[in-house]
């Protein structure tokens, strides 16, 4: 690609400090890879002994991942000012790739050239190079600017998670603007060297070779070839140590994150399971349960922590961040690489590890997550966040550290199947009031071949009384569309997924295999739930029972096939606004179904939240976290009924239980009673629909004759 210059010495041909340039730049490459070699090496040190963690399945699809989440940078443009930014000095790199190596390669062999292009591409390659060196350039001094003088607050690093890196940040950039003066100044040399003293080469117009034209168009040959050597000199030397040093910091992703996006989990809403390979039947061997010392992390976890950017978009869609939790997902990433760089250094042995809970990460910031997923949905480089949270929950129950909040509803799940410690026998209660009975008829199946559906209550709509409400709505819903279902009653108990993800993983294994034999002895063919965290247990933590699904798609299915037939809203200044659950948004990507449903109910006026669909902002309410006392300045809930006026509405519908109970507390937190309410997605449809009127029976002869003799 690059000619030899003719009127100067070419790099390899130069003599430095009485050294051939030849051998300074072999010296220069030998040493710059033997760096590398040995700090990558050293790097990789407790990859190798983490845990096992299976990550070479469905290659087409882990492809697909890296050409979209890291080619493509397909995240990054969710914030568009960094996004812009990145993808700039991404994409300058990616086209400068081939012409860095060749420039790295020219001090040795000045005919050096990779890959061998006809002269015409060659020319324009050239030419994209030129401006992809100059964007760059301006690239990286804008974002130092930002860093700098604007200084987004996402960026801020407080004082309980120690001190940030904006020195190592700045210095990082500078260290890439130093390459890309280099390059365009050793384009312009070289061209320089070919002409008259007076003359210019022809450059891409604002382009830094063209700006260093106009400075060495008066310039002597003998400063030319100086000014030649030294920029290939200083080019060389940057990105050896460039490469060399990215491993110490935040730069490390540059190098990581190809593999880490590579490696990601393909699996929504699945948790790891305590460890790969073993067999549940097989855990009672397993003699910790658990994160509990670094090298208990998986090899993938591990890389997660090379592999951060510090950009802080996932603690800045965090809700327990934004409601003061002393939980910052970004946080507990570089405390983990940290750690992992003092006690596998570069240099020196290993040191003694320290237990991770109560030396790396606090108990209440592992206990303060939701699981909602938002910091893993943002994140640009598909960092991992709620396995690491479980397995480190794992631990502390290992261990027997269990907030005293969340002692009594695990202990009433293992002793009663439920967290409120209720009876068993009144699990189907909520069926048999005398109202709902004259309306509706809930079968209670107790053998093969009784119904077609089941409907999967779970605990909450079972015993809580207002949230009792959703599941007689959901039945009326089943029973208008003509489905034959029934419920599993007194052999149902609790999914076991929240269990399941607080670290309780045997307790969630008895419910689970329990509620897995009560559903095979019933025959259904398929599952309904009104609950979307028994939804994604059934869908993702169980294994062999049929198909389930949401009510909202039932009913978005029933509205499209003219089965639910919908009345128009009797208020007309009522203005609605969805929330999306997160186990049935982020979790299973069920976004559409319900805003179908409520845009088909003539006269409904529907806005959207700021947070909402795939950056839905957690109620803080699921599942166990209903127990769990956390330390806040403001609860979740309240942050999120907020939102809803701030957006116009005056009416929050859902599609969760557990939705519904923290908001309609939160709207009398936060003294909004009489001006904002709630209601679920099952509950305003069973309202809406249009049923016939009760056909009055025939009545008999008697009640014929007295009726004629009375009148």
């Amino acid at each position: 690609m690059f000619g030899s210059v003719q009127s100067v010495a070419s790099p390899a041909q130069a003599t430095s400090w009485f050294v051939s340039g030849q051998i300074l730049f072999v010296l220069i490459h030998v040493l710059g890879l033997a760096c590398f070699a040995y700090i990558a090496t050293r790097r990789m040190a407790p990859l190798m002994r983490g845990e096992r963690d299976p990550r070479f399945d469905r290659p087409w699809m882990r492809l697909q991942r890296v050409l979209q989440y890291w080619l493509g940078q397909w995240k990054h443009p969710r914030y568009p000012g960094a996004g812009l930014i990145h993808i700039v000095i991404f994409g300058g790199f990616i086209v400068l790739a081939v012409r860095s190596i060749s420039l790295v390669a020219f001090g040795i062999s000045e005919n050096f050239a990779i890959p061998v292009l006809p002269a015409g591409a060659a020319h324009a390659y050239d030419a994209i190079t030129d401006y992809a060196a100059t964007l760059v350039f301006f690239a990286v001094v804008i974002a130092a600017i930002r860093r700098i003088v604007f200084k987004p607050a996402r960026y801020a690093v407080p004082a309980r998670f120690g001190k940030g890196h904006p020195v190592d940040a700045i210095f990082l950039l500078g260290l890439i603007a130093v390459l890309m003066l280099a390059d365009g100044l050793f384009e312009a040399t070289k061209a320089a060297a070919h002409l008259p003293p007076g003359h210019m080469a022809s450059f891409g117009l604002l382009s830094l070779p063209w700006m260093f034209n106009i400075v060495l168009a008066s310039t002597t040959l003998v400063t030319i070839g100086k000014v030649h050597l030294g920029a290939v000199l200083v080019h060389e030397a940057t990105f050896y140590f460039l490469l060399c040093y990215r491993p110490f910091g935040i730069q490390f992703h540059v190098i990581t994150s190809l593999f880490n996006v590579c490696f990601s989990k393909l699996d929504r809403g699945t948790v790891k399971p305590v460890r790969w390979g073993i067999s549940d039947v097989n855990l009672d061997q397993v003699k910790s349960f658990g994160l509990k010392k670094f090298e208990d992390f998986t090899w993938k976890h591990m890389l997660d922590f090379y592999s951060c950017a510090d950009c802080g978009r996932c603690s800045d869609n965090c809700p327990a961040n934004a409601v003061g939790r002393p939980l910052s997902p970004r946080f507990l990433t570089i405390k983990a690489r940290d750690y992992s760089f003092r006690h596998y250094p570069v240099f020196g042995r290993p040191s003694d590890g320290t237990p991770l809970v109560g030396g790396v990460f606090s108990d209440d910031e592992i206990w303060s997550c939701t699981t909602c997923g938002v910091c893993e949905e943002e994140c640009p480089l598909l960092i991992e966040y709620i396995d690491k949270i479980v397995d480190l929950r794992r631990g502390l129950i290992d261990d027997g550290k269990v907030p005293q909040s969340l002692q009594r509803p695990l202990k009433a799940l293992e002793s009663r199947g439920n967290p409120y410690g209720k009876m068993e026998k009144k699990r189907a209660d909520w069926a048999k009031t005398k109202e709902f009975q004259q309306t509706c008829q809930v079968k209670v199946l107790s053998g093969n071949g009784g119904a077609r559906t089941l409907y999967f209550v779970d605990s909450i709509t079972s015993y809580d009384d207002r949230i009792q409400a959703i599941g007689r709505a959901t039945a009326r819903i089943l029973d208008h569309i003509g489905e034959d279902f029934g419920i599993l009653g007194v052999a149902e108990k609790d999914s076991g997924h929240d269990a399941r993800r607080f670290g309780e993983e045997m307790l969630y294994m008895t419910l689970r295999d329990h509620n897995v034999d009560a559903i095979k002895a019933t025959g259904v063919e398929r599952i309904v739930t009104a609950d979307p965290h028994a939804y994604n247990a059934l869908k993702h933590d169980y294994k062999n029972v049929p198909p389930v699904e949401h009510i909202s798609q039932v009913i978005a299915g029933g509205v499209l096939s003219g089965r639910i037939k919908l009345l128009p809203v009797e208020n007309e200044s009522s203005v609605y606004t969805y929330h999306d659950p997160c186990y049935l948004g982020r979790h299973n990507q069920l976004y559409d179904a319900p805003r179908d449903v409520l845009d088909a109910i003539p006269g409904l006026k529907r806005v959207e939240m700021s947070r909402c669909r795939e950056r839905s902002f957690c109620c803080g309410g699921g599942g166990l976290m209903l127990f769990y006392e956390a330390k806040e300045d403001q609860r979740m809930g309240v942050a999120r009924v907020k939102m809803a006026a701030e957006a116009g509405a005056n009416v929050i519908v859902t599609a969760c239980p557990f939705c519904m109970v923290n908001i309609e507390d939160a709207i009398k937190v936060a003294g909004m009673e009489g001006k904002m309410t709630a209601i679920d997605l099952a509950e305003l449809v069973d309202q809406q629909i249009a049923r016939e009127p009760a056909t009055p029976p025939t009545p008999t002869r008697l009640e014929r004759e007295t009726a004629i003799q009375g009148g």
